[in-house]
């Protein structure tokens, strides 16, 4: 018998591994989604098009925390988990069969666009409102551990995505992967989703700890935007850096650096698999020793160390260009395994849905959906093969500035009183 906790970890944990496998395989199948719905252009012009279909999507995450937020924070976290992890798993299938451009013209590149769109709305509800179930349901002491095993599923779907790109890769021949190899991890998202809805059919609500708001937006955008503005200053370490390293930089080994492409998304698993112990273990160390002084320090490696940890990538040797990528790993495992309960201690209970989303999907959608298109350009624009790492520097000093301005409330209790709801 599966026990209740149990129960809990995976119901939470499974919306983000979806969540992040469709955003991932998309990633690193950049190059090939350019060439089969952009296919007249340039190489250069195929990539950019098809991360700018991706920013398209991450730029509808703030909308989606809105909706996804304002129904968590009235009907249930559980109710606006459901939403979000139906309209991924529909959207990404879709995907998965839609015609190219010589079936379509056109169209084929405006439906893709489209099934972004979906799928930025629905991430934007998913991954916050899933860490904020997880940790609501943790005790006091635990909520660190919490919120990074939700980080976790997100990893979890990063690496299934990257594996699943690497197999692809290694087993299928190139013009199989170009023809309809590709497709394949699209197609498994429908069955995920649908076990993920099964999976949350008898876990319970999270306690709730103050009255309902009946206008959660408005509540916070007429009295919590400094709130707002300072968690998302939070989050753009975050956003920036995951989406460059983990996204851009398999297309970027491979454009810059002359990388076969398995050789990348072997890089890139190994990087993904050395991240969830990390994860998982500065969780468990912010319990212990403070949330704010973990991220303070992480933020302080990514201001000092983006530039040379981009030059090691760049290296000529595997071993440093590794060596490079986990280097980032560490950085960002300590963001997100920490993140998660900073956030949601920060927050007042009555509003926490909507302005944790908010906070974190408004760097996310416009900082780190942007990040792949950015550093693309600015690499074309200045022929600096470090440039990205300036993006993640700037990001950096904003998210340290943000983070010192909060107390530390690793561990207290979660006082709905400190932040009535405004009549």
């Amino acid at each position: 018998m599966i026990s209740q906790k149990t129960r809990i970890v995976a119901a939470g944990a499974i919306g983000n591994v979806l969540e992040w496998y469709d955003f991932a395989i998309y990633g690193y199948f950049a190059i090939t989604i350019g060439q089969t719905f952009f296919p007249h252009q340039s190489p250069l012009a195929q990539l950019l098009a098809a991360f700018g279909v991706f920013a398209i999507g991450c730029l509808m995450r703030p909308l989606g925390s809105l909706i996804s937020g304002s129904i968590g924070d009235r009907f249930g976290r559980r109710a606006a988990l459901n939403v979000s992890m139906a309209a991924m798993a529909f959207s990404t299938f879709l995907v998965g069969i839609l015609p190219g451009f010589p079936m379509l013209g056109i169209l084929a590149p405006m439906l893709l666009t489209v099934l972004r769109i979906v799928q930025g709305l629905s991430i934007g509800g998913e991954c916050p409102t899933a860490f904020i179930f997880m940790i609501e349901h943790s005790g006091p002491r635990r909520r660190g551990l919490a919120g990074a095993m939700a980080t976790g599923g997100g990893t979890a779907g990063i690496l299934l995505g990257s594996a699943t790109g690497a197999l692809l890769t290694a087993a299928l021949p190139s013009d199989a992967l170009q023809d309809w190899g590709w497709r394949l991890p699209f197609l498994l998202g429908l069955p995920i989703g649908l076990l993920g809805i099964w999976l949350r059919r008898r876990v319970p609500e999270p306690p709730r700890s103050a009255e309902i708001v009946a206008a959660p937006v408005r509540e916070v955008l007429d009295h919590h935007l400094w709130l707002l503005a300072r968690l998302a200053g939070v989050a753009s370490l975050g956003a920036v850096t995951f989406y460059i390293v983990f996204l851009y930089l398999v297309s970027w080994l491979q454009t810059i650096d002359g990388i076969a492409p398995v050789r990348a998304l072997a890089f890139n698993t190994v990087a993904m698999a050395v991240a969830l112990p990390i994860y998982l273990g500065a969780g468990w160390l912010s319990d212990r020793i403070g949330r704010r002084r973990l991220l303070l320090i992480a933020m302080s490696a990514a201001m000092v160390g983006a530039v040379p940890l981009f030059w090691l990538l760049h290296h000529s040797d595997p071993l440093m260009v590794l060596a490079g990528q986990l280097g980032f790993v560490v950085i960002i495992g300590t963001v997100f395994g920490v993140e998660p309960a900073f956030m949601v201690e920060a927050t007042p209970a009555h509003i926490r849905c909507t302005a944790v989303a908010l906070g974190f999907n408004l760097p996310a959608g416009v900082l780190g959906g942007l990040s792949p298109l950015a550093a693309a350009w600015l690499i074309h624009r200045t022929g600096n093969d470090l440039s990205p790492a300036f993006l993640i520097v700037a990001a950096a000093a904003i998210s340290f500035a943000a983070t010192a301005s909060f107390p530390d409330r690793t561990g207290l209790p979660d006082d709905a009183s400190a932040a009535p709801p405004k009549k």
